[in-house]
């Protein structure tokens, strides 16, 4: 008998990082789905290695941000030009040409972290399966198909060949750079293109963390008639990543990773990989009912910036309120047609910024020479977000600056502050992650919304604002202005200077940022 269907409301396609971190903020907001990955387990050569300040807020916002490591306070990530590791070390790098690291800890209540993808990808299936995931690993797709109403996939247990059909609501497709569903789709890309293969050799080697004390985790490797890329995961294990003209044999890989090292040390090879240096970014990041994210949106080298794990999860935690809400019939539908408008222009910047760089210009020309170049808190705690549900970010502004220059701005994330909240100290943003909420220093404003669904925090009674970041400065609204924040922290309104608090104002904003349903 040919078993039935099931049905969930969220189907992932994808089981590494980006699909684990979407299954674990949809189960945190309680969204049934189900993932499946045709893998049982992480892939022996790790990819990404640092995580920003903003995703380990996503990460504290799900209940997992101290189950992984963060970086001292302060501290960045250098890389330095050399002959070798143990060689001759030529100059320090920066990621950002003419700006410092800007990094004092002060903008977030997090540091970011260091720690291989492999090492991460089990605390993200542990604790997404803590909240009720279904995942799936062992499990490939073979085909999928969306009408009107539904998104069906037939999918294979690897092991026993069964074949079962899954039907969902609405579909994220984490499926990689080859994305088979973006291609079925038809979705195009455009940007810098593939411009090469490099091979990868992941080894040990602890006599090489002797070197590590300078503080310099990335090393450029510079000899003649050799070019490589040396880096450490911080857990004794190091990568060695360069242009491979063809195959090259055991003893060719274990040479040189002794050049790059530049003195005899005993290293153990774990396994090699190729990867495709492109950059490409998806015409849209949606179809129907069908949602692109991470590499299947937008494919982006490997940068100190970490632009490509880092976009992809925020992709998805921009994704999950929003089907949260849908799927609870609290928003109409159409929030979601905003997922496009948001994700895209931060993605293609990000391949912008990191095609303007030194590390990736010479790869490209002089295509991306003339755009400005944005700090590492301008691009990743300052983005701009803009679609039709965020009221007041204006195509004049630029698409990113430091977040101490906005103030509120309508389209970025809401500023921290360390605030006093029920007689404990909280991070601002702590308080901004579960639905939209109204913040403000006037009582008219609480007054107003008092019959809309909508949070409202009162700073001075609710929240005690420090005396020099005081409410009003720090959100741009005065004393007796507001603001409305969405569950993924970014600011969707701000009011204007004078208004006069309004229940019908406020109903009309929120039909506008939230779509309510019905």
């Amino acid at each position: 008998m040919k078993p039935a269907s099931i049905h969930t409301p969220v189907l992932i396609i994808g089981g590494s990082l980006v699909g684990l971190s979407a299954s674990l903020f949809l189960a945190w907001r309680g969204v049934p789905h189900i993932l499946v990955e045709k893998h049982h387990g992480s892939a022996a050569h790790p990819r990404a290695t640092g995580f920003t300040e903003h995703t380990l807020e996503f990460f504290r916002a799900a209940g997992i941000a101290e189950r992984i490591p963060q970086v001292p306070p302060g501290a960045s990530l250098r890389r330095a030009r050399v002959e070798s590791l143990a060689g001759q070390h030529y100059e320090e790098l920066p990621w950002t040409p003419g700006q410092p690291e800007e990094r004092d800890g002060k903008a977030s209540p997090t540091t970011g972290a260091a720690i291989a993808q492999d090492l991460l990808e089990p605390i993200l299936r542990e604790a997404a399966r803590a909240r009720g995931a279904d995942l799936r690993t062992g499990v490939e797709l073979l085909s999928v198909q969306q009408d009107a109403q539904r998104v069906t996939a037939q999918l294979r247990q690897r092991d026993t060949g069964a074949c079962y059909a899954v039907t969902a609501d609405y579909l994220i497709a984490a499926d990689g750079a080859a994305s088979p569903i973006r291609e079925q789709l038809g979705i195009a890309r455009q940007g810098a293109g593939p411009l090469r293969v490099l091979r990868s050799v992941l080894f040990r080697c602890a006599e090489a963390d002797a070197f590590l004390e300078r503080g310099i985790r990335q090393f450029d490797i510079d000899q003649p008639g050799f070019k490589g890329f040396l880096g450490t995961y911080s857990d004794g294990r190091w990568f060695l990543m360069f242009e491979e003209q063809s195959e090259s044999t055991d003893a060719q890989l274990r040479a040189l990773v002794r050049q790059a090292l530049g003195k005899d040390m005993a290293f153990e090879l774990i396994t090699t990989g190729r990867w495709e240096l492109a950059g490409l970014i998806a015409d849209r990041f949606s179809e129907g009912r069908i949602f692109l994210a991470g590499d299947a949106a937008h494919q982006l080298p490997p940068t100190r910036g970490g632009y490509g794990a880092n976009t992809g999860i925020d992709d998805v935690y921009n994704l999950a309120w929003k089907l949260q809400r849908v799927v609870r019939q609290q928003s109409r539908p159409a929030l979601l047609d905003t997922y496009t408008d948001e994700r895209r222009p931060i993605a293609w910047l990000r391949h912008q910024q990191t095609f303007a760089r030194p590390d990736y210009a010479k790869w490209v020309g002089d295509g991306y020479q003339d755009a400005p170049l944005y700090g590492n808190l301008a691009m990743e705690l300052g983005q701009l977000t803009r679609s039709s549900a965020i009221l007041g970010a204006d195509a004049v502004l630029p698409p990113a600056a430091h977040p101490r220059d906005w103030a509120g701005q309508p389209g970025t994330r809401a500023p921290h502050v360390w605030v006093r909240h029920r007689g404990n100290s909280v991070s601002s943003i702590d308080l901004l992650t579960e639905d939209f909420v109204l913040l403000t220093a006037d009582p008219r404003w609480s007054a107003a919304a008092a019959h809309l669904s909508l949070k409202t925090l009162l700073a001075g009674a609710d929240l005690i604002f420090p005396a020099d970041q005081a409410f009003g400065d720090t959100f741009g609204t005065g004393d007796d202005g507001a603001v409305i924040v969405r569950p993924d922290g970014i600011i969707a309104w701000r009011s204007a200077p004078a208004a006069v608090p309004d229940a019908m104002l406020l109903r009309a904003v929120m039909e506008k940022i939230a779509l309510p349903h019905g």
